[in-house]
């Protein structure tokens, strides 16, 4: 194959690991607006699909600096490996994070497809190149944040909702209930928004990457069509959904009211929206679901089935480990089939 059609191969399968990321973590901007039928699964993927789109306007890419160039060191790698050997390496990645995703999502199990890319990123040079070119710092950062992204969700959700419920203890709950249907419309919109900012920009990040590895891109500069792209194929993701995650996280993990809805989607809103501007990758699904847990916690520890949510957890744990080894071996399947 030839270097221009593996590089536009390649580009391909990550807008299609793109829209898998929608598909797949759908479930995060839509579960609890779902949860409390302030909307139908079908509004609320249409109202998804337009949040994600519209991220780009409102954030820089400094996420997708972080994918492309601080979890492996891209440059020098560039500078040991043949281009096309570079490029089945990005393939090998995204290969294994799509393979991933679409077994967590046929088992309704909620996990990072970011920390899947990460994963795959990590396998894939491991056995190109070797463990020398990973970058611990970045990979460290990846870490501490998937304790700290759901901890912060989960504190900032729980402290948001005790000062609602003490601000509407007077209220009657049905118009409490009223009121916070309509503002859960907001909140759900906002968090579709950052949703999209932060997870398109991993896929901007590779497919520049692969852009400058081709000689096509001088220096790493995300262009506009990449920025474009990345984001139609996540909202066509969102749009399209993925049903078996709503309903792990709308309705197992604890029962939503209107006001714990916009609490737990204004709470994780604002997580990732700090993550983005900082260039951190952090994940939807943990910043979300560990928000859906602090809003469940101001009713008491048993409101909450933490049964399943350490399962949840487990599979948090295991996804970067699992998903390398799956993209080591994509490398390996890859190589010779696309040198031929």
């Amino acid at each position: 194959m030839h270097m221009l059609e593996l590089i536009l191969f390649t580009v391909l399968v990550a807008l299609a690991f793109d829209f898998i990321n929608g598909f797949h973590d759908s479930a995060n901007a839509i579960s609890t607006v779902v949860a409390t039928r302030v909307m139908t699964p079908l509004q609320a993927v249409s109202m998804a699909a337009v949040g994600n789109l519209i991220g780009p306007l409102f954030f820089s890419t400094a996420v997708a600096a972080t994918i492309g160039k601080g979890i492996i060191d891209t440059n020098t790698i560039q500078s040991v490996l043949p281009r096309e050997a570079f490029v089945v390496m990005i393939l090998a990645a995204l290969a294994g994070a799509i393979a991933w995703d679409l077994i967590t999502w046929y088992f309704g199990i909620p996990v990072s497809s970011s920390h899947a890319l990460v994963g795959g990123l990590v396998g894939a040079s491991a056995v190109a190149v070797g463990m020398n070119f990973l970058l611990l710092d970045g990979i460290g950062k990846v870490l501490l944040f998937m304790v700290v992204s759901p901890v912060l969700g989960f504190i900032a959700s729980f402290i948001l909702a005790l000062l609602v419920m003490r601000a509407s203890s007077k209220t009657h709950p049905a118009k409490v209930n009223h009121w916070f249907q309509k503002l859960q419309l907001f909140s759900a919109f906002f968090y579709s928004v950052t949703h999209g900012t932060n997870d398109a920009q991993k896929t901007m990040g590779l497919i520049t990457i692969l852009l400058v590895a081709g000689g096509m891109l001088s220096t790493f500069n995300v262009p506009l069509w990449v920025i474009l792209a990345a984001h139609v194929s996540i909202s066509l993701g969102t749009f399209f959904g993925g049903w078996r995650i709503v309903k792990t996280m709308a309705h197992k993990i604890t029962n939503l009211k209107p006001y714990q809805g916009f609490c737990a989607e204004t709470a994780g809103g604002l997580v990732l929206a700090n993550m983005a501007a900082f260039g951190i990758p952090v994940s939807t699904t943990h910043a979300i679901a560990g928000s859906i847990m602090g809003v469940g916690s101001t009713r008491g520890t048993k409101s909450v089935r933490w049964a399943l949510s350490r399962r949840i957890v487990i599979a948090w744990v295991i996804t970067i480990p699992l998903s390398a080894i799956f993209a080591a071996g994509a490398y390996f399947v890859l190589k010779p089939l696309l040198a031929a």
